[in-house]
């Protein structure tokens, strides 16, 4: 039986809704076509009526989670205007986060397999993550748009990074101290003053040397 135009369109929905929640529990080598598919409650068949390949189901699938996350950090730091940063960090830094892949970030799910797809796939996140870089570069502080593009960057591999060991590790109290350790450095970075657009490192102040007398020799550590 021929499938309406509508009802294709909602085929293919399913596939990539289906596809960005296993991709990211089970990772994109660890369930197929056929088996992604059945989760999807459609036969084998009709699959190529909607990608080319895997890797397109792949590449979509995975473009529109990081899209999907970009909405998510969005709303969240809307809800928050007077400190979205420190919003952003409780909401992504969270043991719900970190217990449930399949509907959380597809950089710290996936990441490393990532880079490991072809180049349709890469280059699909990576247009995704570009847009994703700029909001954060709004969100975060900074004298010049080249240091709040660098701070942006910091954070967001910062995050990411922290999730990844967090699911990474056996030991829950270890797992809780990694989100805890990133979400405090954040908060504390977000409380400081703006950086300076100069690039040389503040000068460490140090007490004024002691002038050195016959009375007061200098001591020296044995080697």
């Amino acid at each position: 039986m021929r499938v309406s135009r509508a009802q294709a369109a909602e085929n293919r929905e399913r596939i990539l809704e289906v596809a960005t929640k296993l991709f990211r529990e089970r990772g994109i080598d660890g369930i197929g076509v056929a088996d992604l598919m059945k989760s999807a409650g459609l036969t084998h068949g009709g699959f190529y009526g909607h990608f080319k390949s895997k890797e397109d189901l792949v590449a979509q699938a995975c473009s529109r989670a990081v899209a999907k996350t970009r909405e998510n950090w969005v709303k969240v730091a809307s809800q928050a205007p007077a400190n979205p940063l420190e919003a952003l960090t409780s909401y992504y830094l969270s043991s719900r986060h970190r217990d449930n892949a399949g509907r959380g970030c597809a950089m710290a799910a996936l990441g490393s397999e990532l880079a490991r797809q072809g180049p349709d796939v890469r280059h699909a996140v990576t247009e995704e993550l570009r847009p994703f870089f700029e909001y954060l570069s709004s969100v975060v502080q900074g004298n010049s748009a080249g240091l709040r593009r660098e701070k942006a960057l910091t954070l967001f591999a910062s995050l990411v990074g922290a999730m990844v060991i967090a699911r990474a590790v056996d030991d829950p109290v270890l797992s809780n101290e990694v989100l805890q350790a990133v979400a405090e450095t954040i908060e504390d970075k977000g409380n400081e003053r703006n950086y300076s657009t100069s690039r040389t490192k503040p000068r460490l102040r140090t007490a004024p040397p002691t002038k050195r007398t016959a009375k007061s020799p200098v001591r020296t550590a044995k080697a």
